[in-house]
C-alpha cells in the first residue's frame, strides 16, 4: 500500500478540521445562538429576514464543507493503519467509522431536505401569508426548519462521538 505524504495527510487532517469547524460551528451558532435569540427578540417578519439572509450565507458554506470533508475524509481512511478495505467491518475503528458515516449520510439526508424542499416551501408560504395575512402555514415550516435544524445538530454531536470513538481504538 502506497503511503501518503506527511505534509499530505497533514493538508487533509486541516482542511478536514477546518470544514467541520465551518459547517458545524454555523450549525451550532444557528441551532443555539441565533434562532433562539431571534424568538425572543424579533417579530415574524423580522425573524423571517433574518433567517433569510442567514440560510444564504450558510447554504454555500456547508455544502462545500460537506464536499470538502467527504474528500478528506476519505483521504484519511484510506490512510489509516486501521483501514481493511471498503466495507471491511473489523475492530472498533471500522465500527465506529462506519456509524459516523451513517450518521453523516442521514445529516446529508436532513440537510438536502431543508435546503431543496423546506426553505423553498417557507418562502412560498412567506409570499401566500403576505397575500392573504394567514400565518398558519408559515408557522408550521418554521416548526419544521427549527425541528430538522435540531435533529442535524444531534447528528454532529454524534458524528462527533463517532469520530473520538474511532480515534481512542
Amino acid at each position: 500500500m502506497q503511503t501518503m505524504p506527511v505534509w499530505a495527510l497533514g493538508l487533509t487532517y486541516w482542511l478536514h478540521m477546518l470544514a467541520t469547524v465551518l459547517w458545524l460551528g454555523g450549525l451550532a451558532a444557528v441551532t443555539l445562538l441565533i434562532l433562539p435569540a431571534a424568538k425572543r427578540s424579533l417579530d415574524a417578519n423580522a425573524q423571517a429576514a433574518l433567517l433569510e439572509a442567514i440560510q444564504r450565507r450558510l447554504d454555500p458554506l456547508g455544502w462545500f464543507s460537506l464536499a470538502l470533508l467527504l474528500a478528506t475524509g476519505m483521504f484519511q481512511m484510506s490512510a489509516n493503519p486501521n483501514y481493511g478495505g471498503f466495507l471491511a467491518i473489523t475492530g472498533q475503528w471500522a465500527v465506529s467509522l462506519l456509524i459516523k458515516h451513517l450518521l453523516f449520510g442521514l445529516m446529508i439526508v436532513v440537510s438536502a431536505a431543508q435546503t431543496w424542499w423546506l426553505l423553498p416551501a417557507l418562502r412560498r408560504a412567506m409570499l401566500r401569508q403576505r397575500r392573504s395575512g394567514d400565518g398558519t402555514e408559515t408557522a408550521s415550516l418554521r416548526r419544521r426548519e427549527t425541528l430538522l435544524l435540531n435533529i442535524n445538530f444531534i447528528l454532529a454531536i454524534l458524528i462527533l462521538g463517532m469520530t473520538a470513538l474511532a480515534r481512542a481504538s
